[in-house]
């Protein structure tokens, strides 16, 4: 079904009844990487899987940022009046996930991230120079987005006042570094360093990552 916020229509999927979860998706994915997971979820959670803006049955507008995709999911909670969701975000969908924390701190009544940067250089040289070069070629706004954003300072995740989990795979393209510093300034955050696992083989129609986050849910 689609929804209008933020002068765009955005697509999602609902099902399941219980406590209200969101599930944001990764840069050029859409919500169906979290399928199996919403299986498992829906049996005692309400599920809200997106699609963000430019991605999906989502529309294509040409502006994109990770600005306005927070603005897209704050308003799609508060629209859809969903009361003090938990929200579970995926690489991008962990760095709308930070912004929305640093914004509107009352609104979610849990955040975990799994992959996320808060800038550029957090992830590893070889990642981000592939970035580069698929975006020097194919001029995709989604690589332009990821190699000159996000920027979100370390006061601003201070200010998180949201119960927090951080997630990585122990060979993520996010380097290790990068999401420990990102654990140490949210306070009273919960760090977790998946074993033998990269970016998204938890996560991406996995049935591993239900019992991941299970435990903080």
């Amino acid at each position: 079904m689609k929804i209008n916020v933020n002068n765009i229509n955005i697509n999602y999927e609902v099902c399941g009844e219980g406590k209200p979860i969101i599930l944001l998706h990764g840069n050029s994915e859409t919500h169906h990487i979290f399928d199996v997971l919403v299986e498992k979820l829906k049996e005692n959670y309400k599920v809200y899987a997106i699609d963000s803006r430019c991605h999906g049955d989502s529309d294509n507008p040409q502006d994109i940022s990770y600005d306005l995709m927070t603005r897209d999911v704050i308003e799609f909670i508060k629209k859809l009046k969903i009361e003090k969701p938990i929200l579970y975000g995926f690489s991008d969908g962990g760095i709308i996930g930070i912004l929305i924390a640093i914004r509107e701190r009352e609104l979610l009544s849990k955040l975990i991230i799994s992959g996320a940067n808060i800038y550029p250089s957090g992830m590893k040289k070889s990642m981000l120079y592939l970035s580069k070069i698929i975006y020097f070629f194919t001029r995709n706004k989604l690589f332009k987005m990821m190699i000159k954003e996000p920027n979100i300072k370390i006061e601003d995740l201070r200010k998180i006042k949201t119960p927090t989990v951080v997630l990585a795979g122990e060979k993520d393209v996010i380097l290790s570094e990068h999401t420990k510093l990102i654990a140490d300034n949210i306070n009273g955050s919960t760090l977790e360093i998946i074993p033998n696992e990269n970016h998204g083989s938890y996560i991406i129609n996995s049935n591993k990552l239900y019992d991941i986050i299970k435990k903080y849910i």
